[in-house]
């Protein structure tokens, strides 16, 4: 995802906030910190909507979209198996 020029400056979308925060972990953030060298205090803000998107702090947001995106395949993943194993149990 690329972000554009107005999305600088605000908090960012509440449902990108709710998708991030449901698929993401604070240990996600704190590699994503390390990564970037963005603090895991604005991210953690920036994913609560406390602080604005910057130009500066969206590549950490970017790279935490991926780590969601990556995350929610493998929720799924694992319940597609989880419901298959329960419905033999049925």
């Amino acid at each position: 995802m690329k972000f554009n020029e107005e999305d600088f400056g605000k908090p960012i979308d509440e449902r990108l906030s709710t998708t991030l925060r449901r698929n993401t972990t604070k240990n996600d953030y704190a590699n994503v910190a390390g990564r970037t060298n963005i603090s895991f205090s604005t991210i953690r803000d920036v994913i609560y909507r406390t602080n604005s998107l910057t130009k500066g702090n969206s590549k950490a947001i970017q790279a935490l979209i991926k780590i969601a995106f990556d995350n929610s395949l493998a929720k799924q993943l694992q319940a597609e198996g989880d419901k298959k194993y329960l419905n033999r149990l049925l």
